[in-house]
């Protein structure tokens, strides 16, 4: 029998006051879409697409007005949405790290409201900055903006996976970030997806990144979801947005071909 998704969403909707007093904003236009365990899911969508919204409504950071979301086989609006909210790994676009706290203090601060022994959560922080790629004695006892761009977003990582979640949520995690950096820190944490286990949904402007990292891809615009699947399959789709995001990879494939001489780099 086919096991049941972790993440479902059916038929949900979420709308928001414009703050013009114009009326209502359909930020989410009822959405069916299942995430099943292990899987890495991208959506992808440009500014105003609904997918930051389709994301938080997972965690109950917003609320949906209609519909159902079920996580781990449970109907969200039954849960506690703070217990929901530790036993979701949260990584966002900043990092999003508390500028008072070192490293440390700011990975272990979801096993300390757990309840953890501080002889656990400092053995787990350890553990937790060498998945990352972060050496302890250089980074553990630092302040955030004593940090690089990278090592706050490797951090962020860090805290998500502290409480040993099944479910990662990464809201364009690597973004604001530079080209080598983004692109090696998105492959080792899809290494980490691998490796541990995780079901992962990642919200992402970029098809290119969406392709590399992802094993499905969700395309979002003006908050309904046009198409989903593997590349291959949303190169069938037959919205003409879908395939225009499909196409701007291709085309900056082709431009670079032409600038750059072959054989390696200049």
């Amino acid at each position: 029998m086919p096991t049941a998704p972790l993440i479902a969403y059916a038929h949900v909707g979420k709308s928001f006051d414009d703050g013009r007093g114009a009326g209502r904003v359909v930020a989410v236009d009822d959405v069916s879409l299942q995430v099943a365990e292990g899987e890495f899911l991208a959506i992808v969508g440009g500014s105003g697409s609904g997918k930051t919204t389709l994301l938080r409504l997972a965690n109950r950071l917003i609320e949906a007005d209609s519909g159902r979301i079920t996580v781990e086989g449970a109907d969200i609006s039954t849960v506690d949405p703070v217990q929901l909210r530790r036993r979701i790994g949260y990584v966002f676009q900043s990092g999003g790290l508390f500028p008072h706290m070192s490293v440390a203090d700011n990975i272990g601060i979801t096993p300390k409201l757990l309840g953890s022994p501080a002889a656990e959560i400092s053995a787990d922080v350890d553990e937790l900055l060498d998945l990352v790629r972060l050496d302890r004695a250089q980074h553990r006892d630092r302040l955030p903006q004593e940090l690089s761009g990278g090592q706050r977003q490797r951090v962020g990582v860090a805290r998500a996976l502290a409480a040993k979640p099944r479910i990662v949520l990464m809201d364009e995690p690597f973004g604001a970030l530079d080209p080598l950096t983004r692109d090696a820190l998105g492959d080792d944490y899809r290494a980490l997806h691998n490796k541990l286990g995780l079901t992962t949904l990642m919200i992402t402007h970029d098809m290119t990144e969406a392709i590399l990292l992802a094993d499905r891809i969700a395309v979002m615009r003006g908050g309904r979801l046009l198409a989903w699947g593997v590349p291959g399959e949303l190169s069938a789709a037959s919205d003409p947005y879908v395939g225009e995001l499909l196409r701007a990879p291709r085309r900056q494939a082709e431009r670079l071909a032409t600038l750059l001489p072959r054989g390696g780099a200049a």
